[in-house]
């Protein structure tokens, strides 16, 4: 198939979608769109996560006006972003299963907007800071609750294998009108648990770029997750039951697609084989 739209636009594709996305073939690929006829079923196609390698995964908390944990912030707001960081090896196609250890009894869901870094920049202006953006994609930072509690902390509760699948492609950024103004839905075998906006954030996405651009260098394919709205098992206080085996999480923004993910609670988790 990669054959296929050589031979029709004539020109020689690079080996990795990093090559594409983040260097001049996507632009090259635009101008000749036109000329190419390449039509294929999506079902003849496995998805992958859309960016194979990042540098950093960077998680946001508490960026959503209805959440409950400003507590820890005077019960006002952040005006910094509070985040943290999961490992590559979270990264999970946006319709494989979600592989859970079966110590695991607190498993929760977080349904995102998220974005992938197209240019290096360090103290980017929030003017200037959305054409560092290459694309838009569905999250779901996926987390052990009764994990987080042990610990105080939310590190180790969230960076279990596959527990941040996303995709199910990146919707590059002249096809995004405006990222601060998108639906962000989750349902739970059908039910909807999240329905909200992410005109809804505390830190619209220019103002995440750039003041997480002054405490670190943001550089090509790195991807930055903007923070889950209310409705997340944790925040129901005890509503709603926790995830378990075969349950199906959907996340869809909207323009950006859908990623739906089945749960599976391995008993041989430790002694996968990962090869």
């Amino acid at each position: 198939m990669r054959g296929e739209v050589e031979s029709e636009l004539g020109i020689t594709l690079p080996s990795t979608i990093e090559e594409f996305l983040l260097g001049e073939f996507a632009h090259k690929i635009e101008r000749l769109e036109s000329k190419l006829q390449f039509t294929h079923n999506l079902d003849n196609f496995q998805f992958l996560h859309p960016i194979s390698n990042p540098k950093k995964i960077i998680f946001l908390n508490f960026n959503y006006k209805d959440q409950s944990g400003w507590i820890r912030f005077g019960k006002t707001s952040p005006i910094e972003p509070v985040f943290y960081l999961k490992p590559n090896t979270c990264l999970n196609g946006p319709f494989e299963k979600i592989l859970c250890p079966e110590f695991v009894t607190h498993l929760d869901f977080e349904g995102e907007m998220a974005f992938v870094i197209g240019k290096k920049c360090k103290n980017v202006s929030e003017r200037d800071a959305l054409f560092a953006i290459c694309g838009y994609m569905a999250m779901n930072d996926v987390s052990a609750r009764d994990i987080q509690y042990m610990d105080i902390q939310v590190s180790r509760s969230k960076c279990f294998d596959t527990f941040a699948p996303c995709g199910p492609w990146i919707t590059t950024r002249n096809e995004v009108q405006d990222p601060n103004d998108l639906r962000v839905v989750t349902k739970i075998n059908g039910e909807v648990r999240q329905d909200s906006r992410t005109s809804n954030m505390v830190l619209r996405v220019e103002e995440i770029v750039s003041k997480l651009s002054k405490v670190m260098t943001l550089e090509p394919g790195d991807i930055v997750s903007t923070g889950t709205p209310m409705g997340s098992i944790l925040s129901s206080h005890g509503m709603k039951p926790w995830l378990k085996n075969d349950d199906l999480i959907e996340v869809e923004v909207e323009g950006l697609g859908a990623i739906r993910n089945q749960v599976h609670f391995e008993t041989d988790f430790l002694m996968r084989d990962t090869r």
